[in-house]
């Protein structure tokens, strides 16, 4: 089968490696000269919205998938009458925009923070007697990493805010005092067969995912979190794999956001489990069937942020990707994954890593 894909970043890739192992052929769009993903097929260099270049990889393709968020969901339409898209571009519509998002959310009875929209300053002062202090205010769209948003601790910040952010459509979210993140992982195929993973336990620093353990051992939070993966699944007619983020305070759940793609907090899955998420997300946008994942032991992820030193070439345990990207402060180039035969043992060996690395890990 042939596959196209938009975008041929390090998720780009890591398809393409497991496209290979299924006996696929892919083939990218991507703007830059070397990205990551020209070792796995050939890349039409091109705009991710570029209508000759998307139709160029429509012929090309038995289906066409994407590996971000921020493409264009006019430019995907545009191609959907000759090759299938999956995921569909309605359930893009969503996730670009946090409050089409947190509407779909509320919709569904996911439990959520409070949100207010926000098109003006006088929204702001609206958005505090609705929600409360403190509060993040957030782009409604592309924002990522911790980009495009201003914690709100009190009134005097508000007019700062604005003159930061206020130039785009914006939504306040109520500051939750949670414990962790979990990430739900779970795909669904065309036939409408659903498989999940198991949770997905995130650390970040500055809004940036540093590192994931699973599974998360809480039968009542898993059981949860996979409804709520179900029901967004079945009501968007989705097709690959779905990531959504969850806050754990206490006893309670919420939802942060969703990402309609393969994502960083499940590239443990591919030492840790079988399949690895990006070949499910495979399995599922070319109509194969879905297996159970089982886990291989109890896995973990690092993330390489800024450079890849030596020493994460030779470490004892542990699997390297690197992602061939050139080095810069706060960019993403690579992951270390431990599989272990015991939780404990897996975060020592984590725990072990972050340490020969993290001097080198800004």
């Amino acid at each position: 089968m042939r596959i196209g894909i938009i975008g041929a970043g390090q998720l780009g890739q890591m398809l393409g490696h497991a496209a290979a192992d299924l006996g696929m052929q892919c083939t990218f769009v991507d703007p830059s000269e070397a990205p990551p993903a020209a070792s796995c097929g050939d890349v039409i260099q091109a705009p991710f919205d570029d209508a000759t270049a998307l139709a160029k990889l429509a012929r090309a393709s038995d289906v066409v998938t994407y590996e971000f968020e921020n493409v264009s969901v006019e430019a995907l339409q545009e191609i959907r009458d000759r090759v299938p898209v999956y995921p569909p571009p309605s359930a893009l519509r969503h996730a670009q925009d946090r409050l089409a998002e947190k509407l779909l959310f509320q919709s569904l009875g996911i439990p959520l923070p409070g949100f207010h929209p926000v098109d003006s300053r006088e929204d702001l002062d609206a958005a505090v007697a609705a929600i409360g202090l403190p509060m993040v205010v957030k782009t409604r769209r592309f924002g990522y990493d911790g980009k495009g948003q201003v914690v709100v601790r009190n009134g005097s910040e508000l007019d700062a805010a604005w003159q930061t952010l206020g130039d785009v459509p914006l939504i306040a979210e109520a500051w939750v005092e949670f414990d962790f993140e979990v990430s739900a992982i779970g795909a669904r195929n065309t036939a409408g067969q659903i498989s999940s993973y198991p949770l997905t336990r995130n650390h970040h620093e500055d809004g940036i995912l540093r590192t994931s353990q699973a599974p998360y051992d809480n039968e009542a939070l898993q059981d949860r979190a996979d409804s709520y993966l179900r029901s967004l699944l079945q009501k968007l007619d989705y097709v690959g794999v779905l990531a959504l983020e969850l806050f754990v305070a206490g006893d309670a759940l919420l939802a942060n956001e969703f990402a309609p793609r393969v994502h960083n907090s499940g590239h443990w899955t591919i030492e840790g489990a079988s399949p690895s998420q990006f070949t499910a997300h495979l399995l599922a946008i070319s109509g194969a069937d879905l297996a159970t994942p089982e886990m291989r032991g109890f896995a973990g992820m690092l993330n390489l942020i800024g450079e890849i030193p030596d020493a994460a070439r030779s470490l004892p345990a542990g699997s390297l990707h690197d992602y061939g990207k050139e080095a810069r402060a706060g960019r993403k180039l690579g992951h270390i994954t431990v599989v272990a035969a015991s939780a404990a043992e897996r975060d020592a060996r984590l725990a072990s890593i972050e340490q020969i690395v993290s001097k080198f890990n800004v």
